[in-house]
This record gives C-alpha cells, sequence and structure tokens, in this order.
C-alpha cells in the first residue's frame, strides 16, 4: 500500500481535466503537487483552489521537451522536495482522418501521448530507485488502448504503447518498491476533445467542405459522450485509491468490457492449433 500523505506528487495536465481531478483527491489526502500544464491560466485558477489544502508549486510545460521537462522537475523537488509519486497525464485526443494523417501529425500525438510518459518516468524513476523509499507511478492511457474506439489511430497508437509499457515495466519495478498504474477511463467530463481539436498541427491536406462537416460532427459526437461521463473528481479519487492499492490497472467503468472480449476472442482464435505448433498434420 502507498501512503500518499506528505510525498510530493508530480501532475502533468495538472490543471485541467482528469489531472485537475487526481490533484483534488492528492490535496484532500495530504500530498504536496507540483501541477504543470500549456495552460497558464487553469493553472493559476488551480493554485487559486488547491493551495489553502496544501502546498502548491505551477509550471509552464510541454511534455515532449526533455530539457525543459528535467528543468522543470529540479526546480519541482527544490520547493517541495523528492517527488515519488508521478502521474503522466498530459494528453492529446486527436480525431484526424486516416487519409489526412501527415508526420507531422504523428509527431505532435504520439510525442505528447507517448513520449509525454517516457520522459517523465525516465526523468524521475531514477531517483526514485535511489532513494529506496518507494514510491508510484501512474500513465494515463484510455480504453482505446485496449480496443480499437473513437477518436481513432492516432489515439490509439499512443494509449496502446502507454499500456504495453505500464504492463512490462509493473512486474519489474513491483520487485523494486515502485507501484505502476495505467489508468484507462472511459467517457469522463473533459474538454480534451476540443482543446486537442484547437492544438492540433492542420491535416496534411485542407479538408473539404463536406470532410470538414463530418469531422466537426464527429467530434460534437464524441464530446457529446464525454459529458454524459464520471466527473473528474470522481476519476481523482479511483486513482488515489488505485494508488493505495497498488492496482496495475485503473478503470473508470465497464464500457469497453465487450470490445475487450471480442479482441481477445479474435486473438485467441487466430494462433495456430496445437497441432499446427508441432508440425502436425
Amino acid at each position: 500500500m502507498t501512503d500518499v500523505m506528505g510525498r510530493t506528487a508530480f501532475i502533468t495536465g495538472g490543471a485541467n481535466g482528469i489531472g485537475l481531478g487526481i490533484a483534488r483527491s492528492l490535496a484532500r489526502s495530504g500530498a504536496k503537487l507540483a501541477l504543470a500544464d500549456l495552460d497558464i491560466g487553469a493553472l493559476e485558477r488551480a493554485k487559486k483552489e488547491l493551495q489553502h489544502l496544501t502546498q502548491v508549486e505551477t509550471y509552464r510545460l510541454d511534455v515532449r521537451d526533455r530539457a525543459g521537462y528535467a528543468s522543470v522537475a529540479a526546480e519541482a523537488e527544490k520547493s517541495l522536495g523528492p517527488v515519488s509519486l508521478l502521474f503522466n497525464n498530459a494528453g492529446v485526443a486527436p480525431a484526424i482522418p486516416v487519409t489526412k494523417l501527415s508526420y507531422e501529425l504523428w509527431d505532435w500525438s504520439i510525442g505528447i501521448n507517448l513520449y509525454g510518459v517516457i520522459n517523465g518516468t525516465q526523468i524521475f524513476l531514477r531517483s526514485m530507485l535511489d532513494r529506496g523509499d518507494g514510491g508510484h507511478i501512474v500513465n494515463t492511457a484510455a480504453d482505446a488502448g485496449l480496443a480499437m474506439a473513437a477518436p481513432g489511430v492516432l489515439y490509439c497508437t499512443a494509449k496502446y504503447g502507454v499500456v504495453g509499457m505500464t504492463e512490462s515495466m509493473h512486474a519489474e519495478l513491483k520487485r523494486l518498491g515502485i507501484g505502476m498504474s495505467v489508468l484507462c477511463p472511459g467517457y469522463v467530463t473533459t474538454g480534451i476533445v476540443q482543446r486537442s481539436a484547437d492544438a492540433a498541427p492542420p491535416p496534411q491536406a485542407p479538408l473539404t467542405n463536406d470532410q470538414a462537416q463530418r469531422a466537426s460532427a464527429r467530434l460534437d459526437q464524441i464530446d457529446q459522450r464525454l459529458q454524459q461521463g464520471i466527473s473528474i473528481d470522481s476519476v481523482g479519487d479511483l486513482v488515489l485509491q488505485g494508488v493505495r492499492d497498488n492496482c496495475l490497472y485503473i478503470h473508470t467503468d465497464r464500457m469497453m468490457e465487450e470490445p475487450i472480449l471480442s479482441r481477445t476472442a479474435a486473438l485467441i482464435q487466430a494462433l495456430p492449433s496445437i497441432n499446427q505448433h508441432h508440425g502436425q498434420a
């Protein structure tokens, strides 16, 4: 069991959405907070809200910038003490058709959703291990990291990577006293869809009027589903409990049960038979 009281937590994407929900739960439980985000206004609001509960420092950070990340990490630890709770939560949810992909879009999405997780882990893990006083890392993936789901290929590719990274590191780190969890949220009431659309590089070729209308309708549909989901505060409480219980998987609902079962069944069915495996007719 990982106790968060008195520990320093570093949360990327910590001023909006799920990151803010996690920050609220940790603040109520006595953790000190280092919140990193690109949204300066949201950082100011989050600090104003939470500073009466605990010590809070905020940092503007692009998680793709390794040198900038290392500098912010050092500054946070100087102000708040060693980070032993890491929440690699910053993410974007691009809904770009596969026919409109570009290297720029791949680099943007993978850079934030996957390399942001890698960068945070690489920066903080070594010192966690060297101190020997335990710790916990939570990587935010998505239900789209477990089976194909909206918004599509850019998102699923990165989130599958986050799930695989967390699963493979979990077994090794468990023996070394570091907890590892992957958060796979379903629909949560956040504004990530619109923020992602605003921040995304333009597609490889301009959309036709018809394509633009379909893309807008798709974004509206996804956003409507999100607004029917659970609150960011409920997710924060689930994450806190997952850290305390050292859970590998943290889910917010059962909406992906059937897609996961279908994918698993398809994988099993595609395996060669025992007779084929042994070269028998």
